[in-house]
């Protein structure tokens, strides 16, 4: 009796270690990330955000914070905006607050653009397709590239996510669209629930 209850733990413990069948580290490591996104009740952020459209870069720090399918992103930053919140629960998003609004346009036919962009990369933590992934020794950081699974590399909308390796959190996130990157979201915090 004694025997089986300690081959039980060791058993329960090799299982875990296993993911799908031929899955690398860091492809067992994104799945338990996902996993716990896909599980997470609500996330809070502090981020710094450049969107660069070509001809012109926006830079935009904000608060954000996830519950559900809501989003609330309030602007800190520059000062000349800094207090503008909006509550964003669908695809369109647009920042407005006492008759001032911060529109930059969209960047993409889907209709992506600074504010959109918080939201599309949980979408992407939770759903994203993932095309590669890599841990970077360096900064203890795991990085998860996302894109269509019937796209061709450098087309359409893609999304990279670097995790802290060892809590999870998100770190960084870039949204390129046609190889070109558009937005770069950096994250000086990020909590879940």
């Amino acid at each position: 009796m004694r025997k089986l209850l300690l081959c039980l733990p060791m058993m329960t413990l090799l299982l875990a270690a296993c993911g799908p069948a031929g899955a690398s580290r860091e492809e067992q490591l994104a799945l338990v990330i996902r996993g716990e996104y896909l599980e997470m009740s609500a996330c809070a952020a502090r981020m710094a955000v450049t969107a660069d459209y070509g001809q012109r870069i926006y830079q935009f720090e904000m608060d954000a914070a996830l519950e559900g399918e809501q989003a609330t992103l309030t602007l800190t930053a520059p000062e000349t905006v800094a207090g503008i919140t909006a509550t964003i629960s669908g695809p369109e998003g647009r920042l407005e607050y006492g008759g001032v609004s911060v529109e930059t346009g969209s960047m993409d036919p889907e209709g992506l653009s600074p504010v959109s962009a918080f939201p599309a990369l949980m979408d992407a933590a939770r759903s994203g397709y993932i095309t590669a992934c890599a841990l970077e020794e360096e900064g203890g950081l795991l990085r998860v590239d996302c894109g269509d699974p019937e796209g061709a590399a450098g087309e359409g909308r893609e999304i990279s996510l670097w995790f802290d390796a060892a809590g999870h959190g998100l770190v960084r996130g870039e949204i390129s669209v046609d190889g070109f990157r558009a937005i770069l979201c950096e994250f000086s915090s990020f909590t879940m629930e």
